[in-house]
């Protein structure tokens, strides 16, 4: 049976996970019980970089999150510098084990794509949505209403490289693969407080990228 993987993560793949699995094959020999170490590395590296389907909902308006995890943050915020004014903002944290290849919480056009350089604080740190490493992406004409969307991938401790593949012009599709973090980090949604953006996540709940949805546009 055909393991999904990401396309993002072949580079780290063939590195880690090669050495891991030559590792295996020349321990197992020698010290056979010290072979599970290696082998250990070599599952968490395949297990990471997972990129199961997902079945997309359909219904009009519904915005999904971006990112496999749990909700650290339901709140009504005043925007990033990239997204200005008051925003009903949706914090997702994702642990080391989530699935980490971030989709598209809504279909759109991308208005802006934005790197921005800084520190790599626990993603669990309030203070890492403000000033850890992040890519912004803004999404305009949010299915198909004249509304924006800021997506936020948002690197953690560990993670030390954001993948954002779509680029200003791009059409996208609720649901669709925009990319991933690596390893262990945060996304953010971002919707207009005056939207008519009707939440249906709260505080502790586990969600999936794609697939369970973070609220709806009225």
């Amino acid at each position: 049976m055909r393991i999904p993987l990401a396309r993002d993560g072949v580079r780290e793949l063939a590195v880690f996970g090669g050495a891991a699995l030559v590792a295996t094959a020349a321990v197992v020999w020698l010290f056979p019980y010290a072979a599970v170490v290696p082998a250990a590395i070599l599952v968490f590296v395949v297990a990471f970089f997972r990129d199961p389907e997902r079945r997309i909902p359909a219904e009009r308006g519904l915005v999904v999150s971006p990112a496999d995890g749990r909700v650290t943050e339901v709140a009504e915020v005043d925007g990033p510098a990239a997204f200005p004014g008051r925003v009903r903002k949706i914090g997702i944290f994702m642990s080391l084990t989530s699935v980490h290849v971030n989709r598209s919480p809504c279909g759109g056009r991308v208005e802006s794509v934005e790197h921005r350089p800084g520190k790599f604080l626990n993603a669990m740190d309030p203070a890492s949505s403000a000033e850890n490493e992040s890519a912004s992406m803004v999404i305009a004409e949010a299915e198909g209403r004249p509304v924006r969307i800021l997506v936020r991938q948002v690197a953690g401790l560990i993670a030390r490289r954001i993948v954002t593949r779509p680029v200003a012009g791009d059409r996208l599709q609720r649901g669709q693969r925009i990319g991933m973090i690596k390893f262990g980090s945060r996304a953010e949604v971002y919707v207009p407080a005056d939207a008519g953006f009707e939440v249906r996540v709260a505080v502790g709940e586990s969600v999936k990228a794609g697939q369970t949805v973070l609220g709806r546009l009225t």
